[in-house]
């Protein structure tokens, strides 16, 4: 295929991708009939949401292993509510030693029930043994409830052995009977545990709690090694699916309760907003005119190219889609500057090989040639650290690195393939013959 039909083809191709992210992303100002209207995710401080406040009940937890216990509540929570990482909840620590609370900051809810049941969706699981004087208590308990005075006392102890040692849970069948039942295996540690607990109560009931409900008290005939346990009953199959999916969606380490819940508004609010979109329209236009002023033509070209750039992330922002913040926002800004430096190499480079003799073709082929390396490696590295910081982030966290190498992403695409498209197109038209515009 000839040089000049490929580039028509590519060409093609970016100003269809352009009408179609831009008609996605501002469908108030580019109207196609029959085309989604989906507006864009905003965060708490920009429209408000579900402000939650949990206790942690650590009173079966030893204090070395409070802080421990408590990161890892936050991390089940934060995956449960934010799958991907990137719809930015905020969930916060907050007290010291056993006066533990977990905050919960959830954009966009609209009411208080939906994010309770969100939260209150991952259960507490509980392996409790009898206490010593399990009898006596048993008997203390029936005189209480044939009328007599007293009140009642919990015959079961905990044992250590939580949600938090689970490894995973399975849908199984009896071998036999083919009753459906829940498969548990633990780590390594919780294995331990279960054969301790397992081993010390033989010939004794041992209770199984899920969110402070006993589903099973089976009676222990031998100790149980390798970390695997059933619970078995009177469920159906769904029953079963549920237990299950809640459990590998993360059982709690230590049981939490609601003690405060709030609605919170917007912030900072649409004004804000559109000051922060104001000063993103202004640095927008200095680059634009930057780049003009000091590139001319290949400077118009590297313009247009920013111009789809914008268009594609902000559409797929949508379409993932991202939790638009102030801080994301800001950092969506800042980024329309960065998206320019692999073409500010070319273009240097260009000047550089035009200096040296070379003609306009050549000189700007070999400035995307001799650029690109410097662009690769650059935009290479900067990929790896948003990597590890996706990886080992927390929700904020997170958001900004997915949206950072999204950014880098778009940003080689619309320098290399589009600004590189553009040039070459023009080159075979009468401005090629305008030293001047190029230089």
């Amino acid at each position: 295929m000839p040089a000049l039909t490929k580039s028509l083809f590519v060409l093609l191709f970016l100003v269809l991708l352009g009408a179609f992210c831009a008609a996605f992303a501002f469908p108030q100002y580019v109207r196609v009939p029959g085309f989604p209207a989906v507006p864009f995710k905003l965060g708490l401080d920009l429209q408000g949401g579900i402000h939650l406040v949990y206790q942690a009940d650590l009173s079966s937890v030893l204090s070395a292993e409070t802080d421990n216990v408590m990161n890892g509540l936050r991390d089940r929570i934060e995956r449960r509510v934010n799958l991907f990482g990137i719809s930015e909840p905020s969930i916060q620590l907050q007290g010291n030693g056993e006066t533990r609370r977990l905050i919960v900051e959830l954009a966009g809810i609209e009411s208080s029930e939906q994010a309770i049941d969100l939260i209150g969706q991952t259960p507490y699981l509980e392996f409790k043994e009898y206490k010593t004087n399990y009898q006596d208590i048993l008997a203390q308990n029936q005189r209480v409830f044939d009328g007599e005075e007293g009140s009642l006392e919990d015959p079961f102890q905990p044992t250590g052995l939580t949600g938090g040692f689970l490894k995973r849970a399975d849908v199984e069948l009896d071998s036999v009977t083919q009753v459906p039942q829940i498969g548990l295996r633990f780590n390594e540690e919780g294995a331990k545990l279960f054969e301790d607990i397992t081993e010390r109560n033989i010939g004794k009931p041992l209770a199984i709690f899920l969110d402070g409900a006993v589903l099973q008290a089976p009676v222990v005939q031998d100790k149980i090694s390798g970390g695997q346990a059933q619970i078995t009953g009177q469920f159906t199959v769904e029953e079963v699916r549920k237990i299950v999916r809640n459990l590998n969606d993360g059982a709690l380490p230590v049981p939490i309760s609601l003690v405060s819940q709030e609605k919170v508004g917007a912030g900072l609010g649409s004004a804000s907003l559109n000051q922060s979109l104001r000063a993103g329209l202004i640095g927008f236009a200095a680059i634009l005119v930057f780049m003009i002023f000091v590139y001319r033509i290949p400077g118009l070209m590297a313009s247009l190219a920013l111009l789809l750039y914008v268009v594609i992330l902000l559409a797929a922002f949508k379409m993932i889609p991202v939790t638009l913040t102030l801080a994301g926002i800001a950092g969506f800004i800042l980024s329309i500057g960065m998206a320019v430096d692999a073409n500010v190499l070319i273009f240097a480079r260009t000047k550089e090989e035009l200096r040296a003799g070379s003609q306009i073709g050549a000189a700007l082929e070999d400035g995307f040639r001799r650029a690109w390396p410097s662009i690769r490696d650059s935009n290479i590295t900067t990929l790896m650290v948003a990597l590890v910081l996706f990886w080992f982030g927390t929700s904020f966290v997170k958001g900004f690195a997915f949206t950072l190498s999204l950014g880098i992403v778009v940003s080689m695409f619309s320098a290399i393939v589009a600004t590189r498209t553009f040039l070459r197109l023009l080159l075979e038209t009468p401005m090629k013959k305008i030293p001047w515009v190029w230089k």
